[in-house]
């Protein structure tokens, strides 16, 4: 679907547009004056903290069943007391179920598990990380926030695709919806100039680690991967989009940098600059269910409960082969899961 943005990529990527947003915008909140999710079920994964619950809790302000995908279990179960806590609602209107995106096997017993939902209408994918080391991951051998960030992502949206297709409340497609980050924008992705391109992302990046730069490479894949899959479905089918909530404070995503000097500046900047996640969640829920953004999500990018252009790259004639070159591997890597069977049936 083309769209007539209200502000160029070049000038969407810049930092003057950053800080015009972290300190002059704030999207407005969703109620159930604007949209009643009651009756409706969604998923909202890295939900035990930071964005995540927030945006948990505002799916279930609006009348949805949420299910917190998480990690470590006893954390998804504190926070789904906390969101409990002084809330008119059933203790079933709460899950907790076990993701962990550093293994495709978790990844896919989690959607064998989705199978058995009587309805599913909202994924929202906020889990990821950023890695201040550098760190591979044993079964697979890719780079770890390449293989979270990315790789179980892209299994996650294509092996849920077909059940939110089947599996939503009344004729309103189901929305996929995949955090993305401002940093997309100004990633350098040097990799693209490889061929293969994914299996450069299972060496060590040389001369040395530069953490902020692969997660805006892992992000900017996310981008590609999104706008891809939406020319391959049909939004009658399941609407998929991405979205960035800009710079919060509190968010889980700094959890790895405690304990270092960078950790330590984010969570200053992020304070003087950020917005609370109370804030930057109900980005995400305008993603997942906004009214009036309806289908014009499909195969976009959600900012500030607006569409706007994602990282210029993807625009470029650069991009246009380079997001095909990277369905291509992405299909080729997920082939033990059927990917291209299953986007194929999508299609049908």
């Amino acid at each position: 679907m083309a769209v007539n943005f209200d502000i160029s990529p070049e000038k969407e990527a810049g930092i003057l547009r950053l800080f015009h947003s972290q300190l002059f915008v704030t999207p407005p909140p969703l109620t159930r004056r604007d949209v009643d999710l009651s009756g409706k079920t969604a998923i909202v994964t890295g939900a035990n903290g930071g964005l995540g619950l927030e945006t948990a809790r505002q799916l279930l302000d609006l009348g949805c069943k949420v299910i917190l995908a998480v990690r470590r279990m006893e954390r998804g179960e504190a926070a789904r007391q906390e969101l409990l806590e002084g809330r008119d609602a059933r203790a079933t209107e709460i899950e907790v179920w076990p993701l962990d995106l550093a293994s495709y096997e978790s990844v896919m017993s989690f959607a064998e598990r989705a199978k058995t939902l009587p309805r599913l209408d909202i994924v929202v994918l906020n889990a990821g990380l950023y890695k201040v080391n550098q760190t591979m991951v044993a079964t697979t051998g890719y780079e770890e926030s390449i293989h979270v960030n990315y790789l179980a992502n892209a299994l996650l949206i294509t092996l849920l695709a077909p059940i939110v297709k089947e599996k939503k409340t009344g004729s309103t497609p189901g929305r996929i919806v995949l955090v993305s980050s401002d940093l997309a924008a100004w990633a350098k992705f040097k990799e693209r100039k490889s061929n293969p391109i994914l299996p450069t992302f299972k060496q060590k990046m040389t001369p040395k680690w530069d953490f902020l730069e692969r997660y805006g490479t892992s992000k900017v894949l996310g981008q590609f991967f999104v706008t891809e899959l939406a020319k391959r479905v049909s939004p009658d089918a399941v609407l998929i989009t991405t979205t960035n909530c800009g710079l919060c404070h509190g968010s889980e995503l700094s959890r790895e940098g405690q304990g270092h000097l960078i950790g330590h500046i984010f969570n200053v900047v992020s304070r003087i600059f950020g917005r609370s996640c109370s804030v930057g969640a109900r980005v995400f829920v305008h993603a997942a269910a906004s009214p009036v953004l309806g289908a014009s999500v499909h195969g976009q990018y959600v900012e500030d409960a607006k569409l706007k252009p994602m990282s210029p790259l993807i625009y470029k004639p650069e991009g246009l082969q380079l997001g095909l070159k990277l369905w291509e591997e992405t299909m080729d890597e997920l082939s033990f899961a059927g990917a291209r069977e299953i986007i194929d049936s999508l299609s049908k």
